[in-house]
């Protein structure tokens, strides 16, 4: 008979049987195996800590339950849609409960006449595009990530995406939301009409909260109607620089096209590994432009976009002879960022300059990757300025981790000093945080602590982040 000791198991912390008591059977996850699933998002090297349990709700009164029972233990209370996050806004600290919106999928209405859909938060965005397709209507808002985040994690951070350049962010579509606040009340907030301006916007203060001020349960928003076939163009360039050029020339001649997106060969090489597209073979840099104008209109702005790849130094500028061809070079796009992160962990940064400082930003990034030696793959929302650097680094390599984290923060100060943003749609999670210090005053931080502290005053909603 062994007469080795068995260490007893770890005592479960009091909000999780709170939990259990509280919610139904099957919402509460404690198993350590399964916590540790949920402890991150898809942030490389943000810290992280398993928490110390997973509420999934289904219904708007089960989420006021989970808020509830962490306000009665002070358990710090992390919501968390999809993990696709790329700032470490999701992620659990110690103690954590994570309030995890995947089975709240419900697309509770879409509303034809007064163009407006309602949902849960867990709503994965291209099946609400889908759903709303099928109705002749149109959610515009489109992360890369589309395929697989959700609506309640697309206004926690303010996604943007595609369209973004023509059609605005998801705060733009936003029209009222129900949420938990910091003292476990459900409220709602916003409205359902065209127009309204009655007391403070506090639906849009929610959209970009990363869950610091409230758990969102519901979402509200505006359609568009369905649009006509997009015309799209493609620019081959031989550096980024000269595709960046070719965005300021665009910017400067008035053009607004329904998309301008910028994927540099390293990119290209990862998806062609990936899924045999064949498309680095032909171009160092491919810049693609998209104009939805009706009819000629359309044929109009892409012949003028073109014009100016062709001006800018493209070694080779054409429309697409068919929508196949289309939407393959825009598969590309998207599937870029999964595709690079099969090579080695991928820090993704996402900061946002004037459009006209875009080829000065392009060069300043080059010369960043070369100067720490590390790797730095370039994709783009280039027609709005928002640049995503992704800096990629061998497993396991310590050094190249903390040079490409030194080039990281470099490429946030230069970003800032040609008048950007830390982040143009990522959100401000962790990896941000100081990039957050610099670029605001110490009375604009202060003003939102404010607002922080009134609205969670005993400081449970996702800890840590943000400010």
């Amino acid at each position: 008979m062994s007469t080795t000791a068995v260490p007893p198991a770890a005592t479960p912390a009091p909000v999780v049987g709170a939990l259990l008591a509280a919610l139904p059977a099957g919402r509460v996850l404690d198993d350590p195996d399964v916590l540790a699933s949920y402890a991150h998002d898809d942030a490389e090297w943000a810290p992280h800590a398993v928490p110390a349990a997973v509420a999934r709700p289904r219904t708007s009164e089960e989420a006021q339950a989970v808020v509830r029972a962490c306000l009665e233990h002070r358990a710090p209370l992390v919501p968390r849609g999809a993990g696709t996050g790329l700032s470490g806004g999701a992620n659990a600290s110690e103690g954590a409960v994570v309030l995890s919106t995947e089975h709240m999928t419900d697309i509770v209405e879409i509303d034809g006449s007064e163009r407006l859909a309602v949902v849960q938060p867990g709503v994965v965005n291209d099946d609400l595009r889908a759903a709303c397709a099928e109705r002749g209507l149109w959610y515009p808002p489109d992360p890369a990530s589309s395929p697989w985040s959700t609506i309640g994690g697309n206004v926690a951070t303010n996604a943007g995406g595609v369209c973004c350049v023509k059609y605005g962010v998801t705060r733009d579509y936003v029209l009222g939301m129900q949420i938990v606040n910091g003292l476990g009340e459900l409220v709602r907030l916003g409205r359902r009409t065209a127009k309204g301006v009655a007391g403070l916007d506090l639906a849009g203060l929610m959209v970009g909260s990363e869950g610091t001020l409230g758990v969102i349960t519901e979402v509200t928003v505006k359609l568009r109607p369905a649009r006509a076939p997009e015309h799209t163009v493609a620019g081959y360039f031989d550096s980024v620089v000269d595709a960046g050029r070719a965005v300021a020339a665009i910017t400067a001649a008035g053009l607004t096209p329904s998309a301008l997106e910028l994927v540099d060969r390293t990119c290209l090489e990862a998806v062609d590994a990936w899924k045999n597209m064949g498309l680095a073979a032909e171009a160092d840099v491919v810049l693609l432009g998209r104009s939805d104008a009706p009819g000629a209109a359309g044929d109009a702005e892409a012949a003028e976009m073109l014009a100016h790849f062709e001006a800018a130094g493209a070694t080779f500028a054409a429309q697409a002879a068919d929508a196949e061809e289309a939407d393959a070079l825009f598969a590309a796009r998207r599937l870029a960022y999964p595709a690079l992160e099969r090579l080695g962990p991928v820090l993704t940064e996402d900061v946002c300059v004037p459009r006209a400082a875009v080829p000065e930003m392009l060069g300043r990034i080059q010369d960043i990757g070369r100067r720490y030696e590390t790797t730095i793959a370039n994709l783009a929302h280039a027609g709005d300025g928002n640049l995503h650097p992704l800096l990629i680094t061998p497993v396991g390599d310590e050094p190249a981790r903390r040079r490409a984290q030194a080039a990281f923060e470099e490429i946030l100060a230069d970003a800032l000093s040609l008048g950007g943003t830390v982040t143009g749609e990522h959100g401000v999670g962790l990896l941000k945080r100081e990039g957050l210090q610099r670029e605001q005053s110490p009375e604009v931080l202060a003003m939102q602590r404010a607002v922080k502290a009134a609205l969670d005053p005993h400081g449970i909603l996702n800890p840590g982040k943000v400010l």
